[in-house]
């Protein structure tokens, strides 16, 4: 990649090998970010040249220091699913607060039938979670909590009503900083 000097200011300015920009700024670099697989669905369609199959893959990616997300890819063959739900993923990226390796505080969320229950747990409990819950919370780096799925065991429901619970979850100085008043402030009253 040859490297071409900005003239107005001194950044350092990437361009591929046709001398187009390269935004990377906002790019995480790569080797950060880890996927998961939640569940491949596999449809068939029945035609009069006999039967088509098509594989959907649900993937949930993060970096395990509080960012995360999650996507669905679609395809006649497996590794294209999983490779366009990783793509789909690294697009809906959230930032989730962990404080001590746990969520801040409980919190319930509800995305079409499905119903998640979120609870900050004591160092060492461990992520007790089900399967597509599991996955997110791990993905996030959440060490230590508690979570139940109440609702409809969808998986593709239970991760979009996981991440609407971690989207609702706020921090102790966020809270703060939203009211105009000190962090001791909002526990003490």
């Amino acid at each position: 990649m040859p490297l071409a000097k900005a003239a107005s200011n001194s950044e350092v300015i990437m361009r591929d090998n046709n001398n187009r920009r390269r935004d990377d700024r906002n790019n995480q670099p790569e080797s950060d970010i880890k996927d998961r697989l939640v569940t491949i669905n596999r449809s068939t369609k029945t035609t009069k040249g006999g039967r088509t199959f098509t594989f959907t893959g649900i993937v949930v990616v993060g970096d395990e220091k509080g960012k995360v997300g999650h996507g669905s890819g679609r395809s006649r063959e497996v590794v294209t699913a999983i490779q366009k739900g990783i793509e789909d993923a690294k697009k809906n990226m959230v930032e989730v607060p962990v404080i001590n390796g746990t969520v801040p505080h409980a919190q319930e969320a509800v995305f079409a039938g499905a119903r998640v229950l979120v609870k900050p747990a004591s160092p060492g409990t461990g992520v007790i979670a089900g399967g597509a819950m599991r996955a997110v919370l791990e993905s996030a780096g959440i060490k230590d909590v508690l979570a139940k799925s109440l609702g409809s065991s969808n998986t593709q429901n239970v991760v979009k009503a996981t991440f609407k619970a971690l989207s609702m979850m706020r921090s102790a100085s966020d809270v703060a900083d939203l009211r105009g008043i000190s962090v001791t402030r909002v526990f003490n009253g």
